[in-house]
C-alpha cells in the first residue's frame, strides 16, 4: 500500500518534470527568437536588440534548470556506469544496491542544492536585486533563484522515488513514452 501511494507520487513527480522540460524546450524557442531579431534588427537596421546578451543568460539557466529534472527522470544525466552495465548480468542485486547508494547521495546533494538557493531566493524577492544594464535591460533575480530551487527540489524528489521503488522496479522512472522504445528493444517493464 505504502509502495502505491509512493509509486503515485513519483507519476506526479514525473509528469511535472514533463511539464518542466516542455517549458524548457519553449524557452529554447524563445531564445532563438531573441538571436535572431537581434541579428535581423543589428544587420538590416543597424539597432541591435538591447540587453540580448543579458537575455540569453536569463533564458541559458533557465533552460537548464527547466529541463533537469526530465534528464534525471529518463536516466539521462551525465555519469559513467559502464561499470554497473557489465556488473548487471553477474550482480544484479550488487547493481541495484549501488544504483541506490548513486541516486541517494544525488538526491542529498540535490536537497543541499534547494536548500542552499533558498535563502538567495528570499533576499533577492525582499531586496529586488536585479542584473542587467540600468537604462537599457534588466531584469529581477529572484524568478531565477526560484527556478533553480524548484527544479532542484523536483529532483531530489524524483531521486528519492528511485531510491525507494528500485527494489520492486529497476526501470521505475518510464513513463508511457518510454514503454514502446523499451518494448522494441526488448527490454521488460
Amino acid at each position: 500500500m505504502l509502495l502505491q501511494g509512493v509509486s503515485k507520487l513519483s507519476k506526479i513527480a514525473n509528469s511535472v518534470a514533463v511539464i518542466t522540460n516542455t517549458v524548457g524546450t519553449l524557452m529554447v524557442l524563445c531564445l532563438v527568437l531573441v538571436v535572431d531579431y537581434d541579428v535581423i534588427a543589428r544587420g538590416a537596421f543597424n539597432k541591435p536588440f538591447g540587453g540580448a546578451v543579458e537575455v540569453v543568460q536569463f533564458t541559458m539557466v533557465l533552460i537548464v534548470f527547466l529541463q533537469l529534472p526530465d534528464v534525471v527522470r529518463v536516466n539521462r544525466l551525465t555519469r559513467s556506469d559502464g561499470f554497473l552495465a557489465i556488473m548487471q548480468p553477474r550482480f544484479p542485486n550488487v547493481t541495484m544496491w549501488v544504483r541506490r547508494f548513486i541516486d541517494s547521495v544525488s538526491a542529498i546533494l540535490m536537497a543541499l542544492i534547494a536548500i542552499a538557493i533558498w535563502p538567495e531566493f528570499v533576499e533577492m524577492l525582499e531586496t529586488k536585486d536585479y542584473f542587467g544594464i540600468p537604462g537599457v535591460f534588466t531584469a529581477p533575480w529572484w524568478p531565477i533563484k526560484l527556478v533553480i530551487f524548484l527544479s532542484a527540489s523536483l529532483c531530489s524528489l524524483i531521486f528519492i522515488f528511485k531510491v525507494i521503488l528500485a527494489a520492486t522496479n529497476i526501470q521505475l522512472i518510464r513513463m508511457d513514452e518510454m514503454k514502446d522504445k523499451a518494448i522494441s528493444a526488448g527490454e521488460k517493464l
